[in-house]
């Protein structure tokens, strides 16, 4: 991560916004992509004035929303047949037990894996095509995108710009302590919507997969 930080500080604020919005909109759209230690990186880089808070926190939200809506309409015309394709292409992240692991989430919990989805890496990349793939209602998938995009944009992004803040003022001559303080206040900010979304995943996976269950209907 630090090295993607320190990638990122030689670039241009304009770039560092749209590398962003893009990581974080194609890892939405199903393809594995490092999005959340893009957001991070950037958000530390705000910290040190680098680049605009609010604009990192926008370009991740923007990415999120756009990158998931995306997948979701890809997910609803490929349908299962696509989602089985990109789990060869990339089994490690995409293989047949994790699909199977977030379409029973899905299947049980509709929506709401689709917010809590953001905060968990394999559903962030599988909540649009699973989505679309599932028939989920479109509004109803905008609504929880959107929510569950714009809160851990805005969320991880000012939560690290402050805590960096505050580690540069009282750790002016320890950098490393500030940068460990940040990454840590980072993972504990979304360490109570990881522990929520942990609770979508079956409890008994094995005799879920038996049962017909429409996500569209929840």
């Amino acid at each position: 991560m630090v090295d993607v930080q320190h990638w990122l500080s030689a670039l241009p604020p304009g770039v560092v916004y749209l590398i962003v919005a893009g990581v974080i909109g194609v890892e939405s759209m199903g393809i594995p992509l490092p999005g959340e230690i893009v957001l991070v990186s950037s958000a530390l880089l705000a910290a040190t004035g680098v680049v605009e808070p609010e604009w990192v926190a926008t370009a991740a939200a923007a990415g999120a929303i756009i990158g998931d809506s995306i997948g979701y309409a890809v997910g609803r015309r490929g349908g299962r047949p696509l989602l089985e394709r990109l789990g060869r292409r990339f089994p490690k992240h995409l293989g047949e037990a994790q699909l199977a692991r977030a379409e029973q989430s899905f299947a049980r919990h509709g929506v709401w894996a689709v917010f809590f989805g953001r905060f968990v890496a394999l559903l962030r990349i599988l909540a649009g095509p699973l989505a679309g793939a599932l028939h989920v209602p479109y509004r109803r998938f905008l609504l929880a995108n959107a929510a569950g995009g714009l809160v851990w944009a805005f969320g991880t992004t000012y939560l690290l710009f402050s805590v960096g803040r505050a580690a540069e003022h009282w750790l002016k001559d320890i950098s490393w302590a500030g940068l460990v303080l940040a990454v840590l206040a980072g993972l504990a900010s979304t360490w109570w919507l990881r522990r929520r979304a942990r609770r979508l995943e079956p409890v008994e996976a094995a005799a879920e997969a038996d049962e017909p269950v429409h996500a569209g209907d929840r």
